[in-house]
C-alpha cells in the first residue's frame, strides 16, 4: 500500500513513521510534512492541508490506498468528505462528526444527552451575562474558548480576578478570534488527568493503553497552558476500574451518542480525563489523536498500525496488542513558548537510544533548523517509566539546547 498522511507536526511524524514500518506498507507521503521526517524515509508533499483539490489529484495519481488525516483544523474543513466525495478512502470523521472537537458546547450536549460523566457547564455568548455567571459561581472555575484554539483556549481559573481576565481575553479582547465568541464555562474538577484514545467506527470501539499529557510549559506544572510538554504511557497511579470504566461509560457512550445524534464518528476519538471522587469525568473530546500523546502510545503498540487502520476502513475486526514496556516523551520548545519564541536555532543530534518526532522545524538552505513553538520531542521505551525518563534527559543533557527549553519532570507523577 501507498499512504497519505495530512499534517505536518510530531503527531504525524509519529502516526507516519509507525505506518512505514508495516510490512504491507511502500511508501507514505505527508502532507505537507517536515524536513525532519524524511530521516526517516517518509516523502513529504508540498501541498497545504487546505488545498483539497490537489490533495485529492495526488491521492489519485499515486495510486494512494487511503489518506489518514492528522490534525483537526483540516476535518472541520471537510477534508474527509471532500475525498469520499471523490471516491478515496480517508480514515478520520467528516466534517458534522469533528463537531466534538469543533465546539465545546457541540460535546457538551452529546455528554448530557448520553449521560457521560462531566463538568456541570453554561455557555455564553455575552460577555456581561459570563462575568455575572462567574462572579456568582466563584473559583475556581474553568473558562474555555468554545472552538478551537490549538489547545490553548482553556483557563483553570484558582482565582475570581483570573477567571475575569480570562472571559476579557476571549470575548472582548478576541485572542482566538471568533473560537473565543462563545464560551463555556464549567466547575473545576479535581483528580489527576489522563488521556484514553479509541480507533472508532461507528458503535464499534477499540481503546489504546492511556497516557499522560503534560499541559503546563514549566516543571510542577507551574506557568501558561500550552499544546502539551511531554507525555507518558503507562500511567500506573490510575486503576485498571477506572480506565474500563471510562471505555463504557465515556467512550463507547460517545460513540453510541453520535450514533443516535446523527453525526456517526469513525476515526480517532480522544477522550481527555480526570479521576475524580466519583470516576472518570470528560474534561474535553477531540477529533484526532493527540499530540504529545501519540508520540508515547504508538511505540507501545506491537500490531500493525496499518493493518488496524485498513480493517476497520473495511469492516473487519482490528488485532490490537500492546507492549509492557514504559515510554516516556519530552517535548523541546523554543524559549519563550508559548508566547513569542526565538526561531533559527540549530537541530541538535540525538544518540541512537532515542527516538525524535519533529514538529516545528523547517529547511533552511539544506540545513533543518527550529521555526516552532514546540520544535521536537525526545521518546524512549524501557521496562519502568523510570528507566525511561532517564534515557530521554541523559539524551538531552548530552546536547548543547541554547536557544530551547523542556520540563525536567516529566513521569514524575508517576512515581511521587
Amino acid at each position: 500500500m501507498k499512504l497519505l498522511i495530512i499534517g505536518s507536526g510530531g503527531r504525524e511524524h509519529a502516526i507516519a513513521k509507525n505506518l512505514l514500518a508495516s510490512p504491507k506498507v511502500t511508501d507514505v507521503y505527508c502532507a505537507k510534512g517536515n524536513p525532519g521526517m524524511k530521516n526517516d524515509g517518509i516523502q513529504l508533499v508540498d501541498i497545504a492541508e487546505d488545498d483539497h483539490a490537489n490533495l485529492i489529484t495526488f491521492a489519485k495519481e499515486k495510486g494512494i490506498a487511503w489518506t489518514f488525516v492528522g490534525p483537526e483544523v483540516p476535518l472541520l474543513n471537510g477534508i474527509v468528505d471532500d475525498f469520499q466525495a471523490a471516491g478515496l478512502d480517508v480514515f478520520g470523521p467528516n466534517k458534522a462528526a469533528a463537531m466534538i472537537e469543533g465546539s465545546k458546547e457541540f460535546a457538551k450536549k452529546i455528554m448530557v444527552d448520553n449521560q457521560i460523566p462531566t463538568a456541570d457547564y453554561e455557555a455564553f455568548t455575552d460577555y456581561e451575562a459570563a462575568c455575572a455567571y462567574v462572579k456568582e459561581k466563584g473559583a475556581p472555575i474553568v473558562i474555555k474558548a468554545d472552538g478551537l484554539a490549538a489547545g490553548k483556549g482553556v483557563t483553570v481559573a484558582m482565582t475570581l480576578e483570573e477567571a475575569l481576565q480570562a472571559l476579557k481575553e476571549m470575548m472582548t479582547d478576541h485572542r482566538f478570534g471568533e473560537s473565543g465568541d462563545k464560551v463555556v464555562v464549567e466547575e473545576f474538577l479535581a483528580g489527576e488527568e489522563f488521556s484514553l484514545l479509541a480507533f472508532v467506527k461507528n458503535e464499534k470501539v477499540y481503546p489504546m493503553v492511556i497516557s499522560q499529557d503534560h499541559k503546563r510549559a514549566y516543571d510542577n506544572d507551574e506557568g501558561p497552558n500550552t499544546g502539551g510538554m511531554g507525555a507518558y504511557s503507562p500511567v500506573p497511579q490510575i486503576s485498571a476500574a477506572m480506565v474500563d470504566t471510562a471505555v463504557e461509560k465515556i467512550l463507547k457512550a460517545a460513540a453510541l451518542g453520535m450514533m443516535k445524534n446523527g453525526t456517526p464518528f469513525t476515526g480517532i476519538l480522544y477522550a481527555g480525563l480526570i479521576a475524580t471522587e466519583d470516576g472518570p469525568k470528560v474534561i474535553e473530546f477531540n477529533a484526532r489523536f493527540g499530540d504529545p500523546e501519540t508520540q508515547v502510545v504508538l511505540p507501545r503498540l506491537t500490531s500493525d498500525l496499518a493493518q488496524i487502520i485498513d480493517d476497520l476502513l473495511n469492516d473487519r475486526e482490528p488485532d490490537l496488542t500492546w507492549s509492557e514496556q514504559a515510554s516516556v516523551g519530552v517535548v523541546v520548545a523554543a524559549e519563550g513558548y508559548p508566547n513569542s519564541y526565538q526561531k533559527g536555532m540549530a537541530i541538535p543530534t540525538f544518540n541512537e537510544q532515542v527516538n525524535v518526532y519533529y514538529a516545528g522545524v523547517t529547511d533552511d538552505q539544506g540545513t533543518t533548523k527550529a521555526s516552532g513553538g514546540r520544535v521536537l520531542l525526545v521518546e524512549a521505551e524501557a521496562k519502568t517509566i523510570e528507566a525511561a525518563q532517564k534515557k530521554v534527559y541523559s539524551a538531552l543533557e548530552a546536547v548543547d539546547t541554547t536557544g530551547y527549553f523542556y520540563r525536567k519532570d516529566i513521569g514524575a507523577k508517576s512515581f511521587k
